[in-house]
């Protein structure tokens, strides 16, 4: 019988089974390693509960007029900041703004009394508690307990109690070297968990920036760092148009909190809060640095990651000429300080100038200033620029152009037609006359010598009224809607569509009365804007397009290259003409009202002939003055008629660049006080004007611009007609 061989496992079999047996034992010690000798530190690392991620703000963008100046830009400052933990106690600030206060000098004045009793409590724990007799806190609390209330809400009443019964003799404890402890604390308690605050931006010295820096391993939180300040580097030129930003004290403003948040904000950043700087919020605020706040689980940060470096926010380009801005500025300044040392001017306190391109909408200098005292007495002349948009006034004559047209196009007079210009009685109403009387006169020599009487019979015209001397004059009320509707063609009497906030329509009279749709004719009813007048002008000078006023030329991006502000970054985003409308009315009729706004110019019997003819850019326009109550700073004590002096236009006539409106509101009380405050300035702002266009024209080219068509009607913006 033959014997059964036993199996044999292969030797390379055995040798896989004896490498396994290796690599476990090795797996199990590493393990053992793992769980005895490290297990407590990667039980810590487990712990690491939340990664939070921080925006921190970035320099605002930089603001350019057209010629690439810069207007507002940014100053680097030296910052001290602070960023609290979530679990961050009162004792750990305080002892934090005790050791800060031996290192930096921080102002006391924002101190509130709220404040010093918050630090009296704090650092008098003892005496604190004795305002409230433990018998009493006892009741107190049973009492509370009964209600329901929640051992929070408890602590919290008892803590007000405390506050309420906190003397000032209480607070005379305070020395003074501790309010300057309790001023850094102020700033270190006003932040939010995780989000740098600023401590001090103002006047850090380069010895407390130093000295901070080489203690920051005791200062847990604070570090030093670069902040910014915006720096409006022409002064007040054009200040109240460029607004304002808000402190980091003041953060985000309460009203528009929700909007903000929702955008990725912090409750401490600094925004635009008025005019350029808020309408362009979101274009200067920049990309926000974002960094990686890893805690552990008790809210201590254990270690900070930049995840996004951030950029600063785009940079703006305006339409507004910066040098032609401060010398219109300046003759406004000049020309009110002449017009006030004569007598019976006492209420002249203000006067506006809009210049604008005709053919673009673009605003070169859009001006105006307040003649104040302050507390000394002494003179002060404050910007007031935005009143060229957000106050209105009685126009006069300067808006007859809208007159005539109307007139012809409702088909009451037709060019040429010849109207007698005669004292008017009408029943019940004050004799109403032109301030000579002119005899027969077509409609050009009415708008050269500023017919009152012409522009009357327009209007009872369109009201269908018969003149009868010393009868009635029944007038259709319709006939205001009618010159209205035409007049808001031009831009009276209806938003302009500039791209700033606030802007006004102005002031439409409430009657319907035959005199005062007479006024309405002669601007001496409805009150219009400076910026109104200037776009009315700007349509009659292009031949009949209603152009949208444009402050912003262009969005570019920030560049990073830029060493001294004059490199701008590529284009965005170009802002291009925008035409409103093109107005209801033939060109043939608009072409006899230029014709007639030359000859007020250019010819000697023209209302502002002695102050324009024989001017080389041969300007065209139309004067006003409007008998006006004065509604301004003194009303309470001035009741009284005053007048208004206008003067709107465009050079040059025959093809035009430059159109503008002057307002002077309460120039004058009576004609012997008469100062002609409109037409000087006018003519110093043309002069300006065209004064500079030389001297660039010696440096290099200048902007050539086409007027516009009615292929570049804009559907996407609104029709006031």
């Amino acid at each position: 019988m033959k014997k059964k061989k036993k199996p044999q496992v292969p030797f390379r079999l055995n040798m896989l089974f004896f490498v396994v047996f290796l690599l476990f034992s090795a797996l199990i010690l590493r393990l053992g390693v793992v769980q005895i000798v490290y297990g407590e530190h990667y039980r810590k690392e487990v712990e690491r509960t939340e990664n939070v991620t921080v925006s921190t703000p970035v320099p605002r963008g930089k603001i350019y007029d057209r010629y690439h100046r810069v207007i507002v830009d940014n100053i680097p400052l030296n910052a001290i900041t602070y960023t609290r933990s979530q679990t961050t106690k009162p004792e750990e600030t305080l002892e934090i703004a005790r050791k800060l206060a031996q290192y930096i000098e921080k102002p006391t004045d924002k101190i509130t009394e709220r404040d010093m009793k918050d630090y009296w409590i704090l650092t008098r724990p003892k005496k604190a508690k004795a305002k409230i007799p433990k018998s009493e806190r006892e009741k107190l609390q049973k009492k509370w307990k009964e209600e329901e209330l929640s051992n929070k809400e408890i602590d919290k009443k008892l803590y007000e109690l405390t506050l309420e019964r906190i003397t000032e003799e209480d607070l005379k404890e305070i020395k003074n070297e501790e309010l300057e402890v309790l001023a850094i604390k102020r700033e270190l308690d006003s932040g939010y968990a995780l989000t740098p605050q600023i401590v001090k931006n103002q006047g850090v010295t380069n010895d407390e920036y130093a000295v901070v820096s080489e203690h920051l391993e005791e200062l847990p939180g604070v570090s030093t760092t670069t902040d910014w300040e915006r720096r409006y580097v022409y002064g007040n030129t054009f200040r109240s148009v460029l607004g304002s930003i808000t402190s980091s004290e003041e953060g985000l403003p309460r009203e528009r909190l929700d909007y903000f948040l929702a955008r990725d904000y912090s409750r401490n950043d600094r925004v635009g809060k008025s005019y350029l700087e808020a309408q362009y919020e979101d274009v200067l605020h920049g990309q926000k640095a974002k960094v990686k706040n890893i805690t552990d689980k008790a809210g201590n940060v254990i270690e900070t990651k930049e995840i996004y470096k951030g950029q600063r926010g785009k940079d703006v380009v305006l339409t507004i000429d910066i040098e032609l801005q401060q010398r219109v500025e300046k003759i406004i300044e000049e020309e009110l300080r002449i017009a006030k040392q004569g007598g019976g001017r006492e209420l002249l306190d203000r006067a506006f100038v809009v210049m604008m391109n005709p053919k673009t909408g673009e605003i070169l200098s859009m001006a105006g200033k307040l003649y104040t005292r302050d507390e000394n007495g002494k003179v002060v002349l404050r910007d007031y620029a935005l009143g060229t948009m957000t106050s209105a006034y009685a126009m006069g004559s300067a808006v007859k152009g809208a007159t005539v047209l109307t007139g012809m196009q409702t088909g009451v007079i037709q060019p040429g037609t010849v109207l007698r210009d005669e004292p008017l009685y009408i029943k019940g109403t004050p004799v109403k006359k032109s301030y000579e009387t002119m005899g027969p006169i077509n409609e050009l020599t009415a708008l050269q010598r500023s017919s009152n009487v012409y522009m009357f019979k327009i209007a009872m015209a369109i009201g269908g009224a018969t003149y009868r001397p010393h009868g009635s004059l029944p007038i259709d009320p319709e006939a205001f809607t009618i010159m209205r509707r035409y007049f808001s063609q031009f831009g009276l009497g209806v938003k302009t569509g500039i791209d700033l906030p606030n802007e006004i329509i102005g002031w439409p009279g409430n009657s319907k009365l035959p005199g005062h749709l007479l006024d309405l004719a002669i601007g001496q009813f409805d009150m219009y804007t400076p910026l109104q007048m200037a776009q009315y002008v700007s349509t009659i000078a292009n031949g009949g397009y209603r152009m949208k006023p444009q402050i912003v030329k262009e969005i570019r991006e920030p560049n990073s290259d830029d060493k001294d502000g004059t490199q701008l970054g590529p284009v965005i985003r170009g802002f291009e003409p925008v035409v409103l409308n093109r107005v209801d009315m033939k060109t043939e009729y608009i072409k006899r009202v230029q014709e007639g706004f030359r000859r007020v110019m250019q010819t000697p019997r023209g209302t502002a002939g002695a102050y324009f003819a024989g001017k080389p850019y041969r300007p065209a326009g139309k004067t006003g003055t409007a008998e006006a109550f004065y509604d301004g700073p003194m009303r309470s004590k001035f009741m009284t008629p005053t007048l208004n002096l206008t003067l709107v236009g465009y050079a040059p006539y025959d093809d035009p660049e430059i159109a503008f409106s002057v307002v002077v509101p309460w120039a004058y009380q009576s004609e012997r006080n008469r100062y002609p405050i409109n037409n000087k300035i006018g003519a110093k702002i043309l002069d300006a004007y065209f004064e500079l266009k030389q001297q660039r024209m010696k440096e290099g080219p200048t902007e050539q611009l086409s007027a516009p068509t009615d292929s570049t009607l804009s559907t996407a913006e609104e029709n006031e007609q």
